[in-house]
C-alpha cells in the first residue's frame, strides 16, 4: 500500500492531508554516523595539517617557502652526457648502472672510466634508477654528481687583486637555464676570466647539467654565489673596476668598449628580459653587441663569449 511505502516520495495520507515522505531518510539520520573521527584525520583540521607538515618533513620535504636543501648529490642521467662528463673529469661520487642493460661504447667507456678514477661502479635494477631520478629517461646509466662549492666574493675579489693580468669577472643576471651557465663558464676560462659571479634566486646554478656543459671547466674557476647581485657589483665598483653591462638598448657599442685593459665585471642578462632594472642602474657602461638587422638578439652563453672574446683581443692588442 502507498501509506506504507518506504520508497522516497510515498505519498502517506494523514488527518492534515496528503504527505510526501522522506524515503526514510530521517530514520537514518537518526541512527548517527559512528564515532567523531580523531583531529589529526579531519579534513582541514589544524591538527591535520601539522599532522601532514611533520609527516612531509620526515619525507624530506621542503616547508612552505622553504628552498630545497641544495648540498645534496644531484644525478646526471643518460649515456652521451654521463660519458662526456667523465671525460671532462667532473667530480662524481659513484656511477649506477641498471642490471642487464645492453652495454654500447658509451656505456663500456662509462664503465671504464670511473674505474680508471676509482669510483664505485653501482649495479641496480632499473625500478631503482627511476625512483632516483624521478622517472625521467636515463636510458640505464646515471652518475652521481656532489653538490658544488661556491666561493665567497669576498675570497674572488681578494684573489682578483692579486692576479698578475687586468681583473675580469663575469656576473650573471636572470640566466636560469644551467646549459647557459655551463657555456659561459667555459668561455670565461678560454678567454681569461678569474671568477663568475651568480646569485642565490632566479638563476642556474652548477648543476650536473653545467658542468658537463662546461667540459670540466667550473673546477678551474672560482665562482661565487651572492644573495644580492646589486650589491655585489657594488663591491666590484669599490674595488675598482668597472661594471659593463651587456644590453641590446646600450647607449655604446662593443665596438666601443671602454678601458677593456683596465678592470671589468661584464654582466651578462637573461634571453628574454635582458638586463634587470635595478642590476642595469648599476651598470657604469651598457653596451649593444653590433649585429645585422638579420638578428634580433643572441643567446646568453653566445653574448657572452663575443664579449669576451673582444676583451682578450683589445688586452692582447693594448
Amino acid at each position: 500500500m502507498a501509506g506504507n511505502s518506504s520508497r522516497k516520495g510515498a505519498i502517506r495520507k494523514g488527518k492534515k492531508g496528503a504527505t510526501v515522505g522522506s524515503g526514510g531518510n530521517r530514520a537514518r539520520g537518526l541512527s548517527g554516523k559512528g564515532p567523531t573521527p580523531k583531529a589529526t584525520e579531519r579534513k582541514g583540521h589544524p591538527a591535520a595539517r601539522r599532522a601532514a607538515a611533520a609527516q612531509r618533513r620526515s619525507d624530506g620535504a621542503p616547508r612552505r617557502g622553504q628552498r630545497r636543501n641544495t648540498d645534496a648529490p644531484e644525478l646526471l642521467v643518460g649515456r652521451n652526457p654521463v660519458a662526456e662528463a667523465l671525460r671532462a673529469v667532473i667530480p662524481a661520487n659513484a656511477l649506477y648502472v641498471a642490471v642487464g642493460i645492453e652495454a654500447d661504447e658509451r656505456v663500456t667507456e662509462a664503465i671504464r672510466i670511473a674505474a680508471d678514477r676509482g669510483l664505485p661502479i653501482l649495479e641496480v635494477s632499473k625500478a631503482e634508477i627511476d625512483r632516483r631520478t624521478g622517472g625521467i629517461l636515463h636510458q640505464g646509466i646515471a652518475l652521481q654528481v656532489p653538490a658544488f662549492s661556491y666561493d665567497e666574493l669576498p675570497d674572488v675579489l681578494e684573489l682578483v687583486a692579486q692576479a698578475s693580468t687586468a681583473p675580469l669577472l663575469v656576473a650573471l643576471d636572470g640566466v636560469t637555464d644551467p646549459r647557459n651557465l655551463g657555456a659561459i663558464i667555459r668561455s670565461a676560462v678560454a678567454f681569461g676570466a678569474q671568477g663568475l659571479i651568480v646569485p642565490t634566486r632566479r638563476s642556474a646554478g652548477v648543476t650536473a647539467t653545467a658542468w658537463r656543459t662546461s667540459a670540466g671547466m667550473a673546477a678551474r674557476i672560482p665562482i661565487a654565489q651572492v644573495t644580492n647581485l646589486v650589491r655585489a657589483l657594488k663591491d666590484c665598483q669599490q674595488a675598482g673596476m668597472q661594471v659593463v653591462g651587456l644590453d641590446a638598448d646600450g647607449e655604446t657599442t662593443l665596438d666601443d668598449l671602454p678601458a677593456a685593459a683596465d678592470g671589468l665585471v661584464v654582466v651578462v642578462g637573461s634571453e628574454g628580459r635582458g638586463l634587470s632594472r635595478l642590476v642595469g642602474e648599476t651598470c657604469d657602461v651598457r653596451l649593444s653587441i653590433p649585429m645585422t638587422g638579420q638578428a634580433e638578439s643572441l643567446n646568453a652563453s653566445v653574448a657572452a663569449a663575443v664579449t669576451l672574446a673582444e676583451v682578450a683581443r683589445q688586452r692582447r692588442a693594448a
